[in-house]
């Protein structure tokens, strides 16, 4: 599945006057833990759309969730230029608090427990950015004691 979080208008000044160009930024999942997103520009929005698509699909990577209920496995904060991304675990049944592109992002990612919070600029590509790179950065306690050497009971 994908959807498109923003479309954005913007301008190139050139001596005839402006020309006028779309900027699309969309996010594809598959809602098993599967993400990714991609930007496209074109003259129309429906090819800008076509392009982000095709370059969200290039960048497609595996989320690692908590399996007894689709959570984050432990809170996150992750900054990309002036946007903060706070994701922390959620009881069964909280839902996805998150608004715009964090819960567009975490809903195809196949979260469906979770608290987070933007800080700083809502600006969507970088936001879209911060959450990514948080989702990336999640471990279970299983990779943990792996990465140790030690057993899970041990780490916790």
């Amino acid at each position: 599945e994908d959807v498109v979080v923003s479309i954005n208008r913007v301008s190139k000044t050139v001596k005839g006057g402006r020309r006028m160009r779309f900027a699309a930024l969309v996010v594809v999942g598959d809602k098993k833990g599967r993400v990714g997103f991609g930007m496209g520009k074109a003259a129309e929005v429906p090819d800008a759309i076509r392009k982000a698509t095709e370059a969200a699909q290039k960048n497609v990577f595996n989320v690692n969730l908590v399996d007894n209920y689709r959570t984050v496995p432990h809170p996150v904060k992750v900054k990309h230029l002036s946007s903060t991304v706070f994701l922390a675990p959620a009881a069964p049944g909280t839902g996805v608090i998150a608004g715009g592109a964090v819960r567009a992002i975490l809903e195809l990612a196949g979260v469906s427990d979770v608290l987070s919070k933007v800080i700083g600029s809502r600006t969507s590509v970088n936001v879209v950015y911060a959450t990514l790179t948080a989702l990336k950065e999640l471990r279970t306690v299983n990779e943990i004691a792996k990465l140790r050497g030690k057993k899970v009971a041990e780490v916790r």
